[in-house]
């Protein structure tokens, strides 16, 4: 079975963390790793105030329903350094962004150790971050809108990731 980890990177939306903490667990990732101003729970060394870390786990718990206590996840200001371990672990770097150099997800076939970059909801992923991914993956769009919501979009290359490729 691949090893598939997520690195959220500046995610605005605290119901979009839940949703993909939710999404990862059911999928079986091994963990998701939380970046720049992306929202967290609540854990044991919290350094925020312990209001503002209740009221930000209380609106991921909303859509994670009880994955945030699950799902392994870690949190880190700085992805470039996280990016770094990973890399020195094995794992591919996978942005999921439409670009000039991007690769279909349909016809991508994943490596063993996945590590899958996933950008801001309406900027996706930066391209100072692009260029540190090693490959760039598109999905495909039959409509007339231009993007899939973050975790829409992270549950299909995961799904593609685990099961179809």
């Amino acid at each position: 079975m691949r090893d598939i980890v997520i690195i959220a990177h500046d995610i605005r939306s605290s119901h979009n963390v839940g949703s993909l903490l939710r999404t990862a667990e059911g999928i079986g990732v091994s963990r998701v790793w939380l970046t720049g101003y992306t929202p967290y729970p609540a854990h044991d060394t919290d350094t925020r105030l312990p209001h503002l870390a209740q009221k930000t786990h209380r609106a991921i718990s909303k859509t994670a329903l009880g994955a945030e206590d699950t799902q392994a996840w870690a949190r880190s200001e700085n992805i470039s350094e996280v990016l770094d371990v990973l890399r020195q672990e094995g794992y591919t770097i996978v942005a999921l962004e439409q670009a000039d150099a991007s690769v279909s997800l349909p016809t991508w076939q994943p490596p063993d150790k996945i590590a899958i970059v996933l950008g801001r909801e309406v900027e996706g992923v930066e391209p100072d971050l692009l260029h540190l991914c090693d490959v760039t993956l598109e999905i495909p769009m039959s409509g007339q809108k231009e993007s899939y919501n973050v975790v829409q979009a992270a549950a299909m290359a995961l799904y593609h990731c685990r099961f179809m490729a």
